[in-house]
């Protein structure tokens, strides 16, 4: 039987590393933001919360997911370069979910909710998944009673493919398999895929 680990995957749940503050010459730190913060999509909330809510530059639902393109990117605290960075996510294909939009820019946040806006160059809409539980049973069918194919340890990633109600498919490292939604983290809970 295989056993998915955060060290066995080529991919894995790499957390983030809090970014050096900046400092002027005199060694104060500057808390300037680039200017007023500018109107951006976000997900609705409130009596609005269960309405789809689409990206003006993407048309895509917000909240969604999506993962790392790359295998460190930078979470600023604001939409563009002149904003502090707060947060480095560190491992490609790193699950994160897109809370707003504006321009170029992704406000994204990852399992923990830590996160900050990242350039779209940065983010796939390939999807995957991060182990949530400390040991998380695959099987061969959505079916607790099926043969288990693989175990995941917390802190994997692997690709999403389809979901179920309760259950999803997921791969990694040649290995497949269902596992609990309850499980993973990088899909809604009413999420079904085909």
């Amino acid at each position: 039987m295989t056993i998915l680990s955060a060290t066995f995957l080529t991919l894995v749940y790499g957390h983030y590393s809090h970014a050096q503050e900046s400092a002027d010459e005199s060694g104060i730190l500057s808390d300037e933001d680039s200017g007023p913060a500018p109107e951006m999509d976000l997900a609705p909330a409130g009596k609005d919360a269960g309405k789809v809510k689409l990206g003006s530059n993407t048309n895509l639902p917000i909240p969604r997911f999506v993962s790392l393109k790359t295998s460190a990117g930078n979470a600023r605290r604001g939409p563009s370069l002149s904003h502090r960075i707060d947060w480095v996510f560190k491992h490609r294909g790193m699950p994160l979910k897109v809370t707003a939009e504006y321009g170029n820019w992704r406000r994204v946040e990852d399992r923990d909710g830590a996160g900050g806006w990242v350039h779209y160059a940065l983010i796939s809409g390939v999807r995957t998944v991060v182990i949530q539980d400390a040991v998380a049973d695959l099987h061969a069918k959505p079916d607790d009673t099926s043969a288990i194919t693989a175990r995941a340890e917390s802190g994997a990633i692997l690709h999403l493919g389809k979901c179920s109600l309760n259950w999803c498919d997921i791969r990694a490292d040649g290995a497949e398999g269902w596992v609990k939604k309850s499980a993973i983290w990088g899909v809604d809970p009413d999420e079904i895929r085909d």
